[in-house]
């Protein structure tokens, strides 16, 4: 998406020497990037904005320097609590009056926190999303004044606010009762796609959007095929038992959460793990002790690592890949905050889609649950969501995200009892399937990014542009490091060596844990229980899919990349030699012939 730029005459206004002078006072910045100037110009001039930074570019600087120079309270949505509680300490270590109002105050601390904010004193107060559907508090916040409107990690809003967070459906009411103040949503990453939601759920379709770009040069990509869940443990121990570092490895469901502590800990790998099932307590002990180095691993479901402040993680592995390449990539992200290099490594086997799946499946609204509650409402008697969810008999949080479709839809009404709907109608099922036609269009949309996930995972072409590609940048040249470059580079120095030798006999490519192809001869290789007479790397044919490579084998089963027919796995049986590629004239040419 095209960036917009500040008017002149705003730029003229913005009292750039004194930002200076604060920012190297309070945070030791002696010069910003020109990113964040951009963003400051855009914030400060009152303008709506989108600021695109990846981690490390200095996102919360963009807020915290207005809020020393705005009139009013900056007010920062944010998702998590323990990301609150560790800004809020960075802030006040900068000697900025901040607060934040949330599920851990005691009632006397919550009780100073709103003298404080009737008072105008703090200059940063951090709240969750759920916190903005309390009507009283937004008066309260209206009465003090709000001059800027903050989203932090705002990629949130499309990830999670129609699946088990509903409040961030209700920020752009929220903002609209506070008099809609200018707003700023700041994110590591953004499809167009999440851009345009941001955007619409916060009732700022004509912001400037400023982007930094994705990219992370100091991060390895690469993609581990295995064949089955042995085989993929094993590896990951391995990988694991290789690096020097602390890292995250992420998981896709509490079970396999849990089952991999138990299998780090019998291995003598010292491992934590965190997930929504634990208690609060146990959470915030888990991300302490993790913080504190006490483990070299935490193994992780996508409820850890937002925001999470740990500059030396040195890997992200995934065990199982997540629902979209943007969630990997934001995931894989909280490796190298440092800017020395990393590792961010996906396991790959073709059942775990399943599982992305099966959540899918079950992530929004049906036609009952969406029945039950418009039955449940009347256009007379105002119904609050807790009892509404009980009528019903469909969940809190299910119910909420209906409730907001409905009132998206302009079906139902907010009053101060509850909800209502507009009109007094007998319920249609052309009425019901009007209703879900966007979250019918919001499915076949999470297929396709689970698609775009499988294709990242089988692809040869350069990791970094098929991220290019998907955030919609320039998609430039092969980055060099990655494992598609590594081994493609690899692959064509061995062609080479092997023209330059015809008639060189026992030379076999071998990809290695670290992503390389190395040349040796067959006796030096570890041979696998059952000899199929193939090794990793090799290039094969199949009848009826083609040309392809083998990624992985277990006894004599083959996990083959094929070229046009994707990842298949197939017994050994059925597979044959191709013969070796080389390069004629200026490219490499790859022979069809079987041996």
């Amino acid at each position: 998406m095209k960036k917009k730029v500040v008017a002149a005459q705003d730029v003229a206004r913005i009292p750039w020497d004194a930002l200076k002078r604060e920012a190297k006072k309070r945070f030791g910045v002696t010069a910003f990037r020109s990113v964040q100037r951009e963003v400051l110009e855009s914030v400060l001039g009152g303008h709506d904005t989108l600021a695109i930074m990846p981690t490390g570019a200095g996102k919360s600087l963009t807020y915290q320097l207005p809020a020393l120079f705005l009139p009013h309270t900056v007010l920062v949505v944010s998702p998590l609590i323990a990301l609150m509680q560790d800004q809020q300490q960075k802030a006040a270590a900068a000697d900025i009056a901040v607060s934040k109002i949330d599920s851990t105050l005691t009632r006397l601390q919550r009780e100073e926190a709103d003298a404080a904010l009737r008072a105008g004193l703090p200059r940063l107060l951090y709240v969750t999303p759920e916190r903005l559907q309390n009507s009283k508090f937004l008066a309260e916040l209206k009465g003090a004044g709000v001059s800027l409107f903050v989203v932090d990690e705002a990629h949130t809003i499309a990830q999670w606010g129609h699946d088990f967070r509903p409040a961030y459906l209700g920020l752009r009411y929220a903002r609209k009762e506070l008099g809609n103040p200018p707003v700023l949503a700041v994110t590591a990453t953004a499809t167009d796609e999440v851009i345009q939601e941001i955007l619409e759920q916060l009732d700022a379709k004509h912001a400037r959007v400023i982007s930094a770009g994705s990219e992370r040069t100091n991060l390895y990509f690469a993609v581990h095929p295995t064949v089955n869940n042995d085989a993929k443990l094993a590896r990951l121990v391995q990988m694991i038992s290789n690096e020097q570092g602390s890292g995250i490895v992420y998981t896709a469901s509490v079970k396999s959460a849990n089952d991999l502590l138990e299998r780090f800990r019998e291995a003598g790998i010292s491992a934590g793990h965190y997930h929504g099932k634990m208690g609060k307590r146990e959470r915030e002990e888990a991300q302490a002790d993790f913080m504190a180095d006490k483990y070299k691993v935490m193994i992780a479901t996508k409820a850890f690592g937002l925001g999470i402040d740990k500059p030396n993680i040195r890997f992200v592995f995934h065990y199982e890949f997540p629902d979209s390449l943007e969630t990997y990539y934001q995931e894989a992200g909280r490796a190298g905050r440092d800017g020395l290099p990393a590792s961010a490594v996906l396991l790959y086997r073709l059942e775990d889609r399943r599982i992305q799946s099966f959540f899918s499946a079950g992530r929004y609204p049906g036609r009952e649950d969406l029945r039950k509650v418009l039955e449940t409402l009347s256009a007379r008697e105002p119904v609050p969501a807790q009892l509404l969810a009980e009528r019903a008999d469909v969940g809190k949080r299910r119910a909420e995200v209906i409730l907001f479709l409905l009132r998206e839809n302009k079906a139902v009404r907010r009053l101060r009892g509850g909800y209502v709907l507009r009109y007094d109608e007998p319920i249609t099922d052309a009425h019901v399937e009007a209703l879900l036609t966007s979250y019918s269009e919001r499915a076949d949309h999470d297929k396709s990014r689970l698609d775009e996930m499988m294709h990242y995972a089988e692809t040869v072409d350069c990791r970094r542009q098929v991220f290019r590609r998907y955030f919609n940048e320039p998609e430039g040249d092969p980055c060099g490091n990655c494992d598609n470059c590594i081994n493609n580079a690899a692959e064509m120095r061995a062609a080479a060596q092997l023209h330059a030798t015809e008639g060189l006999q026992g030379v076999t490519r071998v990809e290695t844990l670290s992503g390389t192809i190395m040349s040796t001869a067959p006796e030096t290789l570890p041979k696998p229980e059952v000899d199929t007479g193939f090794d990793p790397g090799d290039r094969v044919r199949h009848k009826r899919f083609g040309m392809g490579k083998v990624l992985d084998l277990q006894d004599d089963t083959l996990l083959i990349r094929f070229d046009k027919e994707g990842t298949r796995k197939l017994k050994a049986a059925f597979i044959r030699h191709a013969r070796a590629f080389v390069p004629t004239g200026n490219a490499a040419a790859k022979s069809d012939t079987v041996a």
